[in-house]
Formats: C-alpha cells, structure tokens, sequence
C-alpha cells in the first residue's frame, strides 16, 4: 500500500524546522492547510519548475535548507533541472518526488513510463550526491531527521498515493509574485 501524501506532508511539516518548502502541482493544497504560515513558495502554474525554483533558494540562502516538493509528473516536464542541481551542488537541497505515476492535476493520465520511471537511477546518473526510494511511512519517519540534515543534492522518491485535492479541484492560495514578494521579506527579516 502506497503512503498518502497528505500523511507525508504533515511529518514534513511537524519536523521541517526554518526550512523554505517548494511545494507544488497535488502537494501544494494539502500544504497550505498544514502549513498556512510558514516559509515558502508554491509553484503551481508552471510545470515542471519547482525544482529550479527549489535550487535557486538554495543557493541564494545557502544558510537554510530548501525542502522541494515535487511530482513526478512535474519532474518528468524539467528533467534537465537534475543536472543543473548536481552541477551546482547545494549542500542544502532536498528534493522529494512524491511518485504515483499520473499527472494527476490535469485529469490523473499515465505519465510516460507510468511507475516504472526511475528517478533515483536519474538522479544518481546526474550526480545527486544521494538519492533513494521509500516506500511506507514509517520507513519515512524514521530517515526525516537525515533528509532534513543531510548534505545534498538529495533525492528521496516516495511512492504515494493520490493526493485529496489538487490546484484544479482546490482552489485559493496568492498569486506567486506575492508569494515570492512575501517570503522574500519574511527571509530577510529571519536571519
């Protein structure tokens, strides 16, 4: 049985500390709930960049570890951002890919390769400092306090579930120029 990933998020959210957290695409309205307040920035809107967005920060910010939220369908839209994360080596990104081999905000098609797709081997291949796979929850709870504190580029696949919610079926959030106007203050005022 795959996690949820709304289970997933609430262990993120209770253990991420001052981490900056990228969700997007079906993580992202589970994270408002969980997390209304906290330091991020969802990408939803542009497929595929939660990655670059996610190395960015962490460059900008390298005093702060940058957690991104990803979906494989999303990666799948960006895969050359594996390279240009390894490249760059942020000692504090991790990147999660939360795995269940649809596009599921735009009607759960199969994405290519559906769940056969390997993203640890790619992230590997390009360089990614560490990359596995988890499969349950508690597996999950009990690598978190690594994840959130190893040196990165780091990679963690999670075979999930679908998400409750969507961007398309939940509605609400800020328009990401406010988003991204609204951590910027909140980071430069956090120091």
């Amino acid at each position: 049985m795959s996690m949820k990933p709304e289970e997933v998020l609430r262990v993120i959210a209770a253990e991420r500390g001052t981490a900056v957290v990228i969700p997007t695409m079906t993580t992202a309205p589970a994270w408002r709930e969980i997390a209304p307040d906290d330091l991020s920035v969802t990408c939803a809107g542009f497929m595929g960049g939660a990655s670059a967005l996610g190395l960015g920060i962490a460059l900008a910010r390298p005093d702060r570890r940058v957690v991104v939220l990803d979906g494989d369908g999303s990666l799948l839209m960006q895969l050359g951002s594996l390279a240009s994360i390894a490249g760059a080596r942020p000692r504090n990104l991790t990147h999660l890919v939360f795995k269940n081999g649809v596009y599921h905000t735009s009607g759960s098609q199969d994405i290519p390769g559906g769940l056969t797709v390997d993203f640890v081997a790619m992230a590997k291949g390009a360089g990614y400092k560490s990359a596995y796979a988890v499969r349950e929850l508690d597996d999950f709870k009990r690598r978190l306090p690594s994840i959130l504190g190893d040196e990165g580029p780091l990679m963690v696949e999670l075979i999930t579930g679908l998400a409750e919610k969507t961007p398309m079926t939940a509605r609400g959030g800020q328009p990401f120029n406010v988003q991204v106007e609204d951590l910027r203050k909140k980071l430069l005022r956090v120091r």
